[in-house]
């Protein structure tokens, strides 16, 4: 029976690959070889957070029931680009209130080989929502086509410094960028509030993306992928700095413009559209559908606030050489459960992962207890509070289900086939580039659950207690 659709197809190429590698030798989990590493577990629960536990066994496994998560490393997917968090305008300047010592420890744990080891980072082009004030790179009173007023002057004071510890800390870090809004004056109603773009400032608007990765650069931060806009579809009502983008307009913008000007400035920087809702899938098939785009875009960037996952399936099927970003998700920190949510969040990031997402980011790196600094109607919390009048820092639920991932799965780690539906229990497992293997187990129900996890003649039971995240390494 021929596969019904590419995603099937590509599984049953790699099997393919895989048994021919078979073939020549190559060693394989057999019939009578158990995994021969070392297994290391680690928990996060009501009671512990990514703590280390006493690893179950591998045994001969017993029955072929349906009760059983089944891991196939001869099937993969997509490589895995990296994890981390939105380096907003609030967040630097929070990071800038620290003493050195906590900013350089604070640092340590995100980006660190000991800590979170994120390997990702967005920036904004301009202000976001999340910012001490609203700015664009220029400013200027009245319409300035030729740029003559650009600047970064404004990211000097505590977000490029922000970047650049970040790098130093992990030099191999892939940074992005999007603006939520071109300068007043590309706009009709001449603010930076909601409001769409004037197509006779395409030109120039291209050479503002331009004059901003050659500026960041001269600086020592690289930016290594850019999107057009964040959340094409919506102004926002007007509240915070926000910009309409038609699908047209977008791919005209990409096809005729922007692409043709990052080629001109001999640039590498990826192109991303979207960075949106998965309900906007159908606008994504339509504009890679056109050449012109298809020609210049290297990812789709997508959000998670209205949709479902399986999108991202919907468009690699069609478009298996387009990657999936996954660029932002935040927590609201009004939420009774916001520290609390690990397993809502892993989750959502084993969905992401088994539907194609190559990366995951979530939103602002750090804001105050009140979801601060904000100058819009947002409402979400930093990935780290940062408490105004103590210092302390306190982490939310998504903070530990990114330990989960980011600490143990490395770039360029494949994702691997893992089958079978327990209720309240997602699973995804990965194949790191050093060899190792990874899985990834949460509960979000509200029991204890017994899992048992095959591979091939070979199984574990895993004990997940209610509202849990488990990673298991060999």
């Amino acid at each position: 029976m021929s596969p019904r659709t590419r995603r099937e197809f590509l599984q049953l190429s790699a099997s393919t690959v895989a048994a021919a590698t078979l073939a020549k030798g190559a060693p394989v989990w057999s019939e009578a070889t158990a995994p021969s590493r070392l297994l290391k577990t680690w928990v996060t629960s009501d009671t512990q957070r990514f703590a280390p536990v006493e690893a179950p066994k591998w045994a001969t496994a017993a029955t072929q029931d349906t009760e059983v998560i089944r891991i196939d490393p001869t099937t993969w997917y997509q490589e895995i680009l990296g994890f981390g968090g939105a380096f907003t305008d609030a967040s630097c300047y929070l990071f800038h209130q620290l003493d050195p010592q906590d900013r350089k420890a604070l640092f340590d744990e995100l980006f660190g080989p000991e800590g979170l080891r994120f390997s990702m980072g967005r920036t904004c082009i301009g202000s976001s929502d999340y910012t001490t004030s609203i700015y664009s790179y220029d400013d200027s009173p009245g319409p300035d086509p030729e740029l003559k007023h650009f600047s970064i002057e404004h990211d000097r004071a505590y977000i490029l410094p922000s970047l650049r510890i970040a790098r130093e800390l992990n030099p191999d870090i892939f940074l992005f960028s999007a603006p939520w809004s071109p300068p007043a004056w590309m706009k009709p109603n001449r603010s930076m509030l909601g409001g769409s773009m004037e197509r006779k400032y395409f030109d120039s608007y291209a050479e503002y993306f331009v004059r901003f990765l050659q500026s960041y650069a001269a600086e020592g931060v690289k930016i290594n992928a850019t999107a057009v806009q964040n959340e094409v579809d919506t102004n926002q009502n007007s509240l915070m700095p926000a910009c309409l983008w038609s699908q047209e307009d977008e791919s005209r913008f990409v096809a005729n413009h922007l692409g043709p000007a990052l080629e001109r400035a001999s640039l590498d920087t990826k192109l991303w559209i979207l960075d949106h809702n998965y309900n906007l899938w159908g606008r994504v098939l339509d504009q890679l559908s056109e050449p012109g785009v298809n020609r210049y875009v290297d990812s789709v960037a997508w959000h998670a606030y209205s949709g479902s996952v399986d999108a991202m399936t919907r468009v690699h099927d069609a478009f298996p050489n387009k990657h999936a970003q996954w660029t932002e998700g935040g927590a609201v920190i009004t939420s009774p459960d916001f520290e609390v949510d690990w397993s809502k969040w892993s989750a959502t990031f084993t969905g992401v992962l088994k539907n194609w997402g190559c990366s995951i980011v979530g939103w602002n790196l750090a804001l105050d207890e009140d979801g601060k600094p904000n100058m819009g109607p947002g409402q979400s919390g930093g990935i780290v509070t940062i408490h105004s009048k103590t210092q302390k820092i306190t982490r939310c639920g998504q903070y530990w289900a990114f330990a989960h991932y980011s600490k143990v799965m490395q770039r360029g780690a494949r994702v691997l086939s893992s089958r079978g539906q327990l209720a309240d229990v997602d699973h995804v497992a990965v194949k790191n580039p050093d060899g190792g293997y990874v899985l990834v187990l949460t509960n979000h129900g509200g029991l204890e659950r017994v899992v048992r996890c095959s591979l091939g003649a070979y199984e574990l039971q895993m004990k997940l207690p209610r509202n849990s995240v488990a990673t298991l390494t060999w």
